[in-house]
């Protein structure tokens, strides 16, 4: 990340002096700016709806409500919108729901500050970040979830198939734009489009439904 790149982020928790640190780490990072943080429901899809920010985080477990709610509601306005969950449970439950609702990451509280960054970067850079601890079982979850539904096999134009073969193959936005020579907001769109078609919620879904196609061929 240069310092030509800035990047804005919300922070979602109940917890004032979680929020607190979480954004004192991020301050230390060049190229993220903080836009705001929230504590409740209400508070959360304002703020998002607000600023709308490069991402944000989001707490799973919120007093009055939930974060897989405020997760639904926030994707189902606006699919393209990143958001990653910040957590401490590793409930493989958990991490599915919120996978199926369009998160864009699972990030355990316990992870080292370090890596929480770099997991932040990536999630920026359009990847899905999923602790690799619990990534076996999501995709087993998941792959159990679409075997159902290989019959239903949407026409996908060229691109599409290029942007989700890609995709399948684990690459960032800013990748795909410089292998299909276009450009990051092209991708996005392609992505969100493609999401639609699909039925998938989020890329690691539609990585998923990639890799049952080519086994069902």
């Amino acid at each position: 990340m240069t310092s030509k790149e800035r990047h804005t982020i919300a922070i979602i928790d109940d917890h004032p002096l979680f929020r607190r640190g979480v954004r004192e780490l991020l301050d230390l990072e060049q190229g993220l700016d903080v836009v705001g943080e929230a504590g409740t429901r209400e508070e959360a899809i304002e703020l998002v709806r607000r600023t709308e920010p490069d991402l944000t985080i989001l707490d799973l477990n919120m007093k009055g409500s939930s974060g897989v709610e405020i997760l639904s509601t926030l994707k189902e306005e606006d699919p393209s919108r990143r958001i990653v969950i910040l957590t401490v449970s590793d409930s493989g439950k958990d991490l599915t729901a919120c996978i199926q609702a369009g998160a864009d990451g699972y990030f355990l509280k316990d992870m080292e500050p370090e890596e929480f960054l770099k997991s932040i970067r990536r999630a920026l850079e359009g990847q899905t970040v999923v602790d690799a601890s619990m990534l076996a079982f999501l995709t087993t979850t998941l792959r159990a979830k679409m075997s159902s539904t290989l019959e239903e096999r949407p026409t996908l134009t060229g691109r599409e198939a290029e942007v989700l073969d890609l995709i399948a193959k684990g690459c960032t936005n800013k990748v795909i734009a410089r292998r299909l020579d276009i450009t990051e907001g092209t991708v996005k769109g392609h992505v969100k489009h493609l999401l639609k078609k699909l039925g998938c919620r989020s890329r690691v879904e539609a990585a998923v439904w990639a890799a049952q196609q080519k086994t069902a061929e």
